[in-house]
């Protein structure tokens, strides 16, 4: 063994790695980024869930429960209240996600009050997400503690008690994690299929062969980016029955819940394959994707609420959840693992993300260029 010859490799690679600012950035600021983002992503203070509040009695009991609710609503910030005149809608709304949580108060209440005849409060419980239904309960067992205490004399004989009601059984945190890993599963293909494959491919120049034929750019980059697609919503499918079914999902060969949850993989697989091209499509170095894939993984991952919810985030750390695509897939695919909403829970989540799609096609062929 010669040294001198070993010298001379680690001397040709460390030119190559210093030739590269990209690599040595992503070297650097990788460590850093990862440390802010899991720290803030994991174990903050839930802020601005919101719950609704029925109010069926309109006394003086019912507008001080309301009293304490708002004080919280402006000081904690736990929760913030929307007002609904129906319970029935309040709890579609809750199984569709547009709220967490349904405080109901009875149309008795200040009369059970008044009679001191063990008045109720009703907490219905979105009981998917344990870190927010556990925060939410808190807070409304702290009101219930206000309500209960004497200011000057004991009004309450029979005290105010609160009556949770839990609207799904108890999931499993393995169930709650699956739309976290189909997501990731669609994230890694995005990333070898319009990453690394594509920046290899280019570096042979395949792409200049297709060129020289009378295909257009926008044909090869539609055609590669549906390629990938293909291919995402192929093992995120397969990814989403295997796992549902380790999980023990209910009814997950249910054909619409099927379709639905097929549906949400093909829109993210689209968005993720088209996201990753936008990246990539100036990219010559190979080594690039390679090494950017744990800064982006960290980046869309961790913000996207799979591990933790985006309520316990801090404000800038919720920005990223807004702009990252993987949110709505995760949030998509809770509904249709964990609730079970049909069509009603991911409508709004699937445009989202085909409109991202649709912009980072655009950008894609607008900077695809020719190598020579």
């Amino acid at each position: 063994m010669k040294f001198y010859r070993i010298a001379a490799l680690i001397e040709r690679d460390m030119r190559k790695f210093f030739r590269s600012p990209a690599l040595m950035s992503v070297a650097m600021v990788a460590p850093l980024l990862q440390l802010v983002v899991l720290g803030y992503a994991f174990g903050g203070q839930i802020r601005g869930v919101k719950i609704a509040v029925v109010d069926n009695d309109h006394q003086n009991g019912a507008r001080e429960v309301e009293q304490h609710l708002d004080a919280i609503e402006a000081n904690a910030g736990t929760f913030k209240t929307v007002d609904y005149d129906s319970l029935s809608d309040a709890t579609v709304d809750l199984r569709t996600g547009f709220v967490r949580a349904v405080v109901y108060i009875p149309p008795d209440y200040s009369r059970r009050i008044e009679h001191d005849d063990n008045p109720k409060l009703v907490l219905i419980e979105d009981n998917s997400d344990t870190s927010i239904t556990g925060a939410v309960a808190d807070r409304l067992q702290a009101v219930v503690e206000d309500l209960n205490t004497p200011q000057e004399a004991p009004r309450l004989p029979q005290q105010v008690s609160l009556q949770a009601v839990e609207l799904y059984p108890y999931i499993d945190y393995i169930k709650y994690l699956l739309p976290g890993v189909v997501s990731l599963s669609i994230f890694v293909v995005a990333m070898i299929g319009g990453g690394i494959v594509f920046i290899d491919d280019k570096s042979r120049g395949l792409h200049e062969g297709y060129l020289v034929t009378p295909v257009h750019k926008s044909e090869l980059v539609l055609g590669l980016v549906l390629s990938g697609a293909i291919k995402g919503t192929m093992a995120g499918t397969t990814i989403a029955v295997i796992g549902g079914m380790i999980a023990g999902i209910d009814q997950i060969w249910d054909p619409m819940r099927l379709l639905y949850v097929v549906m949400v993989i093909a829109a993210g697989s689209l968005t993720m394959i088209s996201f990753m091209f936008l990246t990539m499509v100036r990219v010559s170095d190979p080594l690039v994707p390679r090494a950017i894939f744990g800064v982006l993984n960290t980046l869309l991952f961790f913000p996207s609420g799979a591990v933790y919810p985006v309520e316990g985030f801090p404000i800038w750390l919720r920005w990223i959840s807004w702009i990252d695509p993987l949110s709505y897939i995760v949030h998509a695919l809770k509904n249709l693992f964990l609730k079970n909403t049909g069509f009603r829970g991911i409508y709004s989540d699937v445009a989202v993300l085909l409109g991202f799609a649709l912009v980072f096609l655009t950008g894609c062929t607008l900077l695809f260029k020719r190598q020579i």
